[in-house]
């Protein structure tokens, strides 16, 4: 584990900063900040608004998850070992994707 004791850390950082943007969605979402507009064409443009917010929200979500399989697979000493064939894989790889589970190969058969 301690060799990916850098790749942790970051993904802790970027864990964190998912989470408050996504409570920050949450709150725009609920209206926190003052109920919806009276007029017609400015409750259009909130809608288009929360759309945006819903699509960011679930991509926040989506990556979200991928950090905490990952967090997992290095707590585990399951990081850098492709879930499909086993294999290693690529550091270069790893730096570019910290979240991959699969090596080139696999990854390839799978098209991520």
């Amino acid at each position: 584990m301690k060799k990916y004791e850098t790749v942790r850390q970051k993904l802790l950082q970027r864990r964190d900063t998912l989470i408050r943007r996504m409570q920050e969605i949450a709150e725009e979402q609920q209206h926190t900040n003052g109920p919806l507009s009276q007029d017609f064409a400015e409750q259009a443009t909130e809608r288009e608004h929360e759309e945006v917010l819903d699509a960011l929200g679930e991509a926040g979500r989506l990556e979200l998850s991928q950090i905490n399989r990952t967090l997992e697979r290095i707590e585990a000493g399951d990081y850098g070992i492709c879930a499909e064939c086993g294999q290693a894989i690529a550091e270069a790889r790893l730096e570019i994707l910290p979240n991959s589970e699969f090596c080139v190969t696999c990854a390839e058969r799978h098209d991520l």
